[in-house]
């Protein structure tokens, strides 16, 4: 369908022309990650909606790593949703262990790179699917495992996700202004706020628990 091509305008702004699917796509991240930085379960409804999007918007502009990565989020999000809905109060706000964070920095690195050379010769693996060549492949790759590792502490409430999510956003911000993806670039400096709110709200939250 055409509403969902990245060349179907919704309106230009400071010359930059922002598609619709990239539109509802960063409006409900932005509400998500909010959300989320008030531990409020609404984080996870509205999250689905700005997966399928960004999951259309990054198949377009070739950025694999992320599109696979909304299909995880999505998996995610109902796991999350269901923990945060049926255990309440018993699923408080926690910290890593060091043994939890030398593991979860492991995963990170090799994960990284096994991802990596998979985003980077997709295009020829499946040649149908993918016929241009991804863009960025690495780093692409390191922004899908840490997000992956954060969703997943995010699920689980330990404050350690806000690390993570911070870096991502440090990362995507430089990673998507490059591409030429600025709303997003935007939306991304933006969540790099949020998930210093985040931090911050939890930390607080934590002391108190």
């Amino acid at each position: 369908m055409r509403f969902f091509e990245i060349t179907n305008i919704a309106f230009t702004l400071l010359g930059y022309p922002i598609s619709y699917v990239e539109l509802i796509g960063t409006l409900f991240g932005l509400i998500s990650v909010y959300f989320a930085s008030r531990a409020n379960i609404l984080t996870w409804g509205t999250g689905i909606i700005n997966e399928v999007f960004l999951f259309i918007l990054f198949f377009q502009v070739q950025l694999y790593a992320d599109m696979f990565l909304q299909v995880y989020f999505f998996v995610v999000t109902i796991y999350g949703w269901y923990q945060w809905n049926t255990q309440g109060t018993a699923n408080r706000i926690s910290v890593l262990h060091l043994k939890g964070r030398l593991i979860t920095a492991f995963i990170i690195v090799a994960g990284s790179i096994a991802v990596g050379f998979l985003i980077k010769n997709i295009h020829t693996y499946l040649p149908a699917y993918f016929k241009i060549k991804a863009a960025y492949p690495f780093t692409d790759s390191l922004v899908m495992v840490l997000s992956i590792i954060a969703t997943v502490l995010l699920a689980r409430k330990k404050i350690d996700n806000w690390y993570l999510w911070i870096l991502v956003d440090v990362i995507c911000v430089i990673l998507y202004f490059k591409k030429g993806v600025y709303f997003l670039s935007l939306e991304y400096f933006i969540f790099l706020g949020l998930a210093s709110y985040g931090l911050f709200s939890w930390q607080k939250q934590l002391k108190h628990d």
